[in-house]
Order: C-alpha cells, then structure tokens, then sequence
C-alpha cells in the first residue's frame, strides 16, 4: 500500500516536465545503468546549485518487472528513511513532487564515487572500490564508522537494512566523506522473508535472505555490514582488529552473531580504538 506522505506537494505536469521545469539536465541514469526502472538526473538550478532528482520514471515495466506504482512506493519509502534520522552518512530529501503521472524526489547532488565496480573489473586497481581500500587505515575506518553508525541510528528509529551492498556507497575522495543511497528496500521493523532470495548482492547477503521463511532483523544488517568491513579493510588488511569483529558479524546462524547493531558497534569501536 502506498504511504502519502504530507509534505510531499502535487504539481502540475508529468514527471519528465516537472524535471524540465527544475534546471538544466547535466546527468541522466536510467536503464543504460540499472534495470530498477527508476530515472534519476543531474540538475542544475538557475543559481548553478545542483540537485540529484530521482524519479519513478516511466510508464512501462522496468527490465526487473517493476510496476510503475510500485516503484512510486519504494520511493516514497526512501523518503521515509531519508527523513527518520539527520546523519552526515545520508543525502537528506529536501523537495517531493507528485507529479501527473508518477514521483520526484529532490535532494542536494553529492560529488563521489560509486564503490561498485561490474564484475569483470571488480580486481582492477583503478577502480573506485579498491581505490577505497587502499586509503590510510585511519581513513577508512572513519568512513566505515559512518556507514555503521547510520544504520545503529536506523535501527533505533525503526528501520531495518535491505539490498544494502558496495552499490549503496558513494565516496568523495577529495573530501573525505562517505554516502548511502537507494535506500528504497528497506523496511520497517523486523519482519518474514516472504520470497525467498530477496534483492540484493550474494557477496553481501545473509544466509537468511534467500530462505522463505526465515525472520530479517538487525541482524541481518550486522552480516552485510561484516561483509562491508572485510571488503573495504579487512582484505586489504588482514591483521586488523576488526577482522574478528567480521568474523562474528558474518557467522551463518543469526544467533551466533551480535545480537544488535549497537552491539556490533560496540565491538567494532572497541578493535579500531
């Protein structure tokens, strides 16, 4: 069901004339980069601000089997997450436009760099993801730290991880600072896998996420973000502290894991000092 949420505004026109009427397109991301169905787009304002818009695009069925309505929901769910907590690791929502024919979400553009690489580039050492990886430890661990801390946050507001993997990141390596985008899976409290595999990369899913049936909690957050500490750290550091902490994070059984997000940020905090 849809969730309406009342400081969205109804505007006049279909979402690609609402997107006209925002500024000058410099950026276009749409089926040549991903099969959600989504449009996103690079624009820039008459003041030269630039903003990235996200929208619900167009009519048909997206490569995946996407409904347009049903991708006008998980962006109003991103919008949900997006306004459950103010965190530096996560691109706040300032404008949602309902348009005629679909939705447009507005936030402020963020200058970094996906931390994806496709599969046959994954090794490559120019590629961003690696390039991450071979920052000074402190670095690293500072931009892990965030990553963490939102999802510690999430989880107190009420807000459990999905499709959460290396395509979530974003880094800007001038600045130093790290995002997490498509926030559009997530999902509200603990709840049943009712499908079976559910969205997401295998490298960074729980066993959990593939068995119908099977209870998603916090937990399962706690496996993907091992993963995210042994892909971005421990790999290229074997003998970091937190490799343990990995290694309890991404056990099979959920029991055998910490118990919350706070808890794993316990002993993360606790191995990197």
């Amino acid at each position: 069901m849809c969730v309406v949420d009342p400081r969205s505004r109804t505007v006049p026109g279909t979402v690609r004339e609402v997107v006209a009427g925002l500024g000058e397109e410099f950026a276009r991301f749409d089926a040549r980069t991903q099969d959600s169905g989504h449009v996103s787009y690079g624009v820039r304002d008459a003041s030269g601000r630039r903003w990235f818009v996200k929208t619900s695009g167009d009519h048909a069925p997206s490569s995946a089997g996407a409904s347009r309505a049903s991708r006008v929901d998980s962006l109003r769910v991103s919008v949900q997450v997006a306004r459950a907590v103010t965190h530096p690791a996560l691109v706040p929502v300032e404008r949602v436009l309902a348009a005629s024919d679909g939705l447009v979400i507005v936030s402020p553009w963020f200058d970094g760099d996906l931390l994806r690489s496709p599969a046959d580039r994954r090794d490559q050492p120019d590629e961003p993801g690696n390039r991450f990886a071979r920052l000074p430890v402190a670095e690293v661990e500072v931009a892990l730290d965030q990553v963490i801390d939102l999802h510690v946050r999430l989880e107190a507001a009420g807000w459990i991880a999905g499709d959460l993997y290396d395509g979530s990141l974003m880094y800007d390596f001038a600045h130093r600072t790290i995002k997490v985008i498509d926030v559009e899976s997530y999902h509200r409290g603990p709840y049943v896998n009712a499908i079976g595999r559910l969205p997401g990369s295998t490298r960074f899913m729980a066993p959990e996420e593939f068995v119908r049936g099977d209870r998603i909690d916090a937990r399962t957050t706690v496996f993907t973000l091992g993963r995210m500490l042994q892909t971005f750290l421990v790999r290229a550091h074997p003998g970091h502290p937190a490799a343990a902490v990995a290694e309890h994070a991404t056990q099979s059984h959920p029991d055998d894991r910490p118990s919350s997000l706070a808890r794993f940020q316990e002993q993360w905090r606790a191995a990197t000092g």
